[in-house]
């Protein structure tokens, strides 16, 4: 019986690739989706909108951090895919009383990498992996870095205001684009206040389309604050998501850093 370890140091056992896998993180559904998994992938959470199909069409169990257990117990999967940070500990731990929980831990590309090459032997899609990585590595070889390093803010929450410190997945990639986190002497996601962004100064305040939905209004109300700051509207997917969006986010970071430059010479 093949013994996985996933990336907290628990073991899981399989009896084989397997048939029914729930997945309780979106951006690791899509990466099942990527490894041609349709068929055996049998739930989905409410928020995994990548791909469309599978959204219309998989059953839903629920939100990340409310899970359906009861639904998910009826579908009896062989294994469910879970992350340490966007799944409830309680809940994944009641899961994995009764069925084989793999859980993800990604702080920066190397865990990423590592997720994907996991996940690819579990299923019996190690090529398919493998191929995946290496496209994600060379993309990121072509991200062209701005002379210097542009001092950001990135917002991820409203009332209150919440940012992202050093230990997080955003913190890396932005790290990697050359995009400096001014918040980077605190951990997770720290509530701060608009005085201590004012106080660190910011070349660029991002404003990420998710978790909280900001948009033009958000801005424009925020430009008034910071009249001398470009504000500036991010995909939050690109700079969060983990999986094989991976292969997407470099071209998409490189529109950023071009899009910048050219406002911060104005």
């Amino acid at each position: 019986m093949p013994i996985y370890v996933d990336q907290t140091e628990r073991a899981i056992f399989l009896h084989g690739p397997p048939q029914r896998i729930i997945s309780l993180v979106p951006s690791q559904t899509e990466l099942l989706a990527d490894l041609a998994l349709s068929d055996e992938v049998v739930g989905i959470t409410k928020f995994c909108v990548h791909p469309q199909k599978w959204f219309r069409e998989k059953t839903r169990i629920g939100g990340t951090k409310q899970l359906n257990l009861d639904l998910i117990r009826q579908l009896q999967p062989d294994l469910i895919i879970a992350n340490q940070e966007e799944n409830e500990k309680e809940q994944v731990l009641a899961l994995a009383k009764d069925f084989p929980v793999w859980v993800s831990h990604v702080d920066n590309l190397k865990h990423a990498y590592e997720m994907m090459d996991a996940i690819g032997e579990m299923v019996n899609r190690q090529k398919q992996a493998e191929l995946l990585i290496q496209t994600i590595k060379e993309n990121f070889l072509q991200l062209r870095h701005p002379a210097a390093a542009i001092d950001c803010c990135y917002l991820i929450w409203q009332n209150p205001w919440m940012t992202i410190g050093c230990d997080t997945f955003i913190h890396h990639i932005m790290d990697i684009a050359g995009l400096k986190n001014i918040f980077a002497d605190k951990e997770r996601y720290p509530t701060i206040s608009l005085a201590e962004i004012k106080e660190r100064q910011p070349s660029v305040i991002i404003l990420s389309s998710e978790p909280f939905p900001f948009g033009p209004k958000h801005i424009e109300a925020l430009q008034k604050d910071f009249p001398n700051t470009v504000c500036l509207l991010a995909d939050g997917e690109m700079f969060s998501w983990y999986g094989s969006r991976l292969q997407y986010t470099p071209a998409y970071l490189q529109t950023i850093i071009d899009k910048l430059e050219k406002k911060l010479r104005r």
